[in-house]
């Protein structure tokens, strides 16, 4: 609907949309008839305005209403899927849930495990490398046909000697029976610590592996 000048809410008795802090800022339907009988009464005789322009105008309210009570509709079906989320991110406290990183948290236990996805049978070497970028040790996982190969890392070095706990980084390369070679992405298991609700969903909180997104997990134990 085009804009209406300020004059004419003096007109109809309005007065400014400002002089009251109780009154809503937008026209209301009871408004907008009022405009509609000003305008039929201070109409051109010589020149009167055909029935369309008032069906026109009476059909851009209705929409406009529809939209704002459809939004109103939405906001309140997202307000609701959103506490839903929040408290199915909240059962997922204390679980492992296995989620893409290219970094590994060493516990107190001293293991990490994880997994990557074979594209073919053949073997994926893995390279575990320290906060400074340095390979502490590397290790080879069989994979006998495409699918996951799961890993697991003592969390020792290639002396044998235990690493402190701490956060290192972790890579595979996927290694073909014919010798060819490429990169595999690789999934690390985490335990969750926390859930934050963010604008973009749920953040599940993994020590030593940063915030996630909830729809990065790939499996839940």
């Amino acid at each position: 609907m085009s804009a209406i000048p300020s004059d004419i809410y003096s007109s109809l008795g309005l007065g400014p949309a400002t002089t009251s802090k109780d009154k809503s800022d937008s026209l209301g339907q009871a408004d907008f008839l009022r405009l509609m009988t000003e305008q039929l009464k201070h109409q051109d005789p010589l020149n009167p305005m055909e029935n369309s322009a008032f069906l026109g105008q009476m059909a851009q309210f209705s929409t406009v209403q529809g939209i704002e009570t459809l939004n109103s509709q939405v906001r309140a079906f997202q307000s609701a899927l959103g506490s839903d989320q929040l408290l199915r991110g909240a059962a997922m406290v204390g679980r492992d849930v296995l989620v893409p990183s290219t970094k590994l948290a060493l516990d107190d236990s001293g293991s990490a495990h994880g997994a990557v996805a074979a594209p073919d049978a053949g073997s994926v070497q893995f390279t575990v490398t320290d906060a400074n970028g340095r390979t502490v040790r590397e290790f080879s996982v069989p994979a006998t046909r495409a699918g996951e190969v799961p890993f697991a890392w003592d969390g020792t070095d290639f002396g044998g000697q235990r690493l402190p706990p701490g956060n290192y980084g972790i890579s595979a390369k996927y290694t073909a029976n014919d010798g060819s070679t490429r990169p595999v992405d690789t999934y690390v298991r985490g335990r969750v610590e926390s859930v934050t609700a963010g604008s973009d969903g749920l953040f599940l909180d993994l020590p030593g592996l940063g915030t996630v997104p909830l729809d990065y997990v790939l499996r839940v134990s």
